[in-house]
């Protein structure tokens, strides 16, 4: 299984097309999410969402991702479900009440935050971030700089997740049990965690400095990649795809649907 957000090899059509298209494609899904509260039509996008994610040969890790983003979800729709009083009233509160529509709108903050982040990170398992950072550059003229600190964010998080998960290993090793205790506990578990991470990652950001100023990073630019990344037919139905989703949101949007 593939580390978090690392390029998974494939040959599905989402792996071969064009990555400014994948992206496009992506934020605009994740834009019309936003655009519109129809539950009906955000159960909709994230049932495509993760039938785009099965072409791809991607369950567990869009399964893995779910789950993470409802746990997240779930904080915010449990805040809005006891602080935003609407529709008939199922419990009453000390300052309001949870009605139909509470429950209806903290739904909605799931479905639309799952739905919204799966092509986003898709996008990543089935590109390569080199192809990205060059043809963000190359097609979007975005300076070469700016695209490098980008993929390398991205590049150092399974990096830095892999040293977590060794330094936990190495404390465990050492009787240090760190699920054990209450949150104050884990809270005071974390610096003898925290620490040699932070080493670890200075050093290794360093390193890539170096490396970065050897291979002529300075003298990088739009003309200094030799590969192209021509627009196919498919690559405009994606996009053209993408807008009328976004359209559809939009008109929902409007007439309060």
């Amino acid at each position: 299984m593939s580390a978090f957000l690392e390029y998974v090899p494939g040959t599905s059509l989402a792996h071969k097309l064009n990555p400014i298209a994948k992206l496009f494609f992506s934020f605009v899904f994740a834009i019309a999410c936003f655009c519109t509260s129809n539950i009906f039509f955000l159960l909709g996008m994230l049932a495509f969402a993760f039938c785009i994610a099965l072409s791809c040969g991607m369950r567990k890790q869009t399964i893995g991702l779910m789950k993470a983003v409802f746990a997240f979800s779930l904080l915010l729709a449990v805040i809005q479900v006891l602080t935003t009083p609407s529709g008939t009233q199922l419990i009453e509160l000390p300052w309001g009440y949870i009605g139909t529509g509470s429950l209806l709108a903290g739904a909605t903050t799931i479905v639309r935050l799952t739905a919204a982040a799966i092509p986003l990170f898709l996008t990543f398992y089935v590109t390569k971030i080199n192809d990205i950072t060059n043809s963000v550059v190359k097609v979007l003229h975005v300076p070469y700089k700016y695209a490098f600190t980008f993929s390398s964010t991205v590049h150092f998080i399974p990096v830095f997740m892999n040293d977590m998960k060794g330094i936990m290993e190495a404390q465990t090793a050492r009787g240090v049990e760190f699920d054990k205790g209450g949150i104050i506990n884990k809270i005071r578990l974390m610096v003898p965690l925290c620490v040699p991470l932070l080493v670890s990652s200075v050093r290794k950001t360093n390193s890539a400095a170096i490396a970065a100023e050897v291979r002529g990073f300075n003298l990088r630019t739009r003309e200094s990649g030799y590969k192209q990344y021509p627009f196919t037919g498919m690559d405009i139905a994606v996009m053209v795809l993408a807008v009328v989703l976004l359209g559809v949101a939009i008109a929902l949007g409007v007439l309060g649907i």
